[in-house]
């Protein structure tokens, strides 16, 4: 019998397998194929690994801007893959070893939930039974594949998700992306950095969905100067071959060709075939009634006793970070400790170069939902170690703050290296600070992330 079982091994479940185990609780981890999941194995470190040799390629391409002379640089695909799948593996290892230290068993194979007896509940793996008195739903998500005539035909060869993209072994002279939003514009910003010819398609009038749109229209501006195509508010109703047919905003048919095309139009809850209706775990619902994810309170509950969910599964925030702290929080109540949920300083960033980086509300969220708010902005530029590292480049912080406390709502930035900034803003909002307070702290100079602090200076 086990204190808590944990279904899927990724950032929501080998996280709180490790927390869970450090307190002292009897744990088993099941994961079908490596731990880290889709984040660690076919998401966030491949795609940034790639991203990194992309980014180091731009610099050796103007680093003629910076007094350095390189000649003829260029990028081996096979050296650039084989190195991703070594920074993979390294972390998959180091997952490993936490596993030991925490005491946490680790299954590896496919758990199904057969049901509940009293308080116990009842997990099958292969041909053995185990028995928990809590469980731990992290199964995560995959890629949403719409049902567009052609497109699922063509998975595996000319059509790619995530997945198959990652196990690319030669880099396509073209690539069409469908869908404009943070998954799409990384591999649209890699390829295009690496020579492939890249075309966007987008149904939103937008890139970047829900971010900053201010920040989202300054990005698409630079991608298309760097040759990115981008076809907005347009509807994709084929694929054709290697033809991505779509309709433009004015009703006319046309046509996006490339050697590869990418879907990447969302994720869906992986919330099938393991046996949650065994237990009666009830589902969140969208609009038209159907099921999009697991329904959970602020503590991860479900409605089942001893039942929780975390991570993608529940289909609210699918962000990597965002499955960390909820497993955080479902270990706590297990624990009996105090703590809950909070989902607004939950911080987006996209790997771009340069990057984007958002937490809080927008100022169209803003507005939406009625708030009185004052918009304090400034270039990077404002940002002398900004200039000396981005020769000519183009960015800009965004606070949101409002009007009569002015307690900081929102903080949205252009620029590099805004990803290891934004934490900075997270606990400003988390904390409730004013402009007032965040005036008062003082930041390191020169730095990028002084940006901050002279943008809260023009209130």
């Amino acid at each position: 019998m086990y204190d808590l079982a944990i279904i899927g091994g990724g950032p929501g479940g080998y996280v709180a397998a490790e927390r869970a185990g450090a307190a002292g609780l009897s744990v088993i981890l099941f994961e079908k194929r490596e731990l880290g999941g889709v984040c660690l194995n076919e998401g966030c470190i491949p795609t940034k690994t790639l991203l990194y040799s992309a980014k180091v390629l731009d610099y050796a391409h103007h680093a003629d801007k910076y007094g350095v002379s390189v000649e003829g640089a260029s990028l081996d695909y096979a050296k650039v893959s084989k190195r991703k799948d070594k920074v993979v593996k390294k972390l998959v290892g180091g997952i490993k070893v936490k596993m030991r230290e925490a005491s946490v068993e680790v299954v590896r194979g496919e758990a199904v939930i057969q049901g509940k007896t009293g308080d116990v509940i009842i997990i099958i793996s292969g041909d053995q039974t185990y028995e928990a008195r809590n469980l731990l739903v992290c199964t995560g998500s995959e890629a949403a594949v719409p049902p567009i005539p052609g497109l699922r035909e063509g998975l595996g060869g000319t059509v790619l998700t995530n997945r198959e993209i990652l196990a690319l072994e030669q880099q396509p002279e073209s690539l069409v992306v469908i869908g404009g939003g943070v998954i799409g514009m990384e591999f649209a910003s890699f390829f295009n950095s690496i020579g492939t010819k890249v075309t966007v398609v987008e149904m939103l009038p937008k890139i970047l969905g829900p971010m900053d749109d201010e920040i989202s229209a300054m990005l698409q501006a630079q991608y298309a100067k760097k040759g990115v195509e981008f076809h907005l508010s347009c509807k994709v109703t084929a694929v054709e071959g290697n033809d991505v047919v779509y309709e433009d905003p004015e009703g006319n048919v046309c046509r996006a060709t490339g050697e590869k095309i990418l879907v990447s139009v969302g994720r869906r809850a992986n919330i099938q075939g393991f046996g949650l209706e065994n237990i009666g775990v009830e589902f969140a619902l969208n609009p038209a009634g159907r099921p999009y994810g697991i329904q959970v309170d602020d503590h991860m509950r479900t409605n089942v006793p001893g039942v929780y969910a975390a991570g993608d599964v529940t289909g609210f925030s699918m962000l990597a970070h965002t499955a960390s702290r909820e497993g955080e929080v479902a270990v706590n109540d297990i624990l009996g400790k105090s703590d809950r949920m909070r989902y607004n300083a939950i911080p987006g960033v996209v790997y771009t170069n340069p990057e984007v980086a958002g937490v809080g509300v927008t100022e169209a969220e803003a507005e939406k939902k009625g708030l009185d708010c004052v918009v304090l902005k400034l270039p990077m530029a404002y940002a002398g170690r900004f200039v000396a590292e981005n020769e000519r480049g183009e960015g800009l912080c965004k606070v949101i703050a409002d009007r009569d406390n002015h307690q900081v709502l929102g903080v949205h930035m252009l620029g590099n290296p805004c990803s290891e900034m934004i934490h900075g803003a997270c606990i400003a909002i988390e904390q409730g600070l004013t402009v007032e307070q965040l005036k008062e702290v003082v930041f390191p100079h020169p730095t990028v992330s002084e940006i901050l602090k002279e943008t809260v200076f023009t209130l």
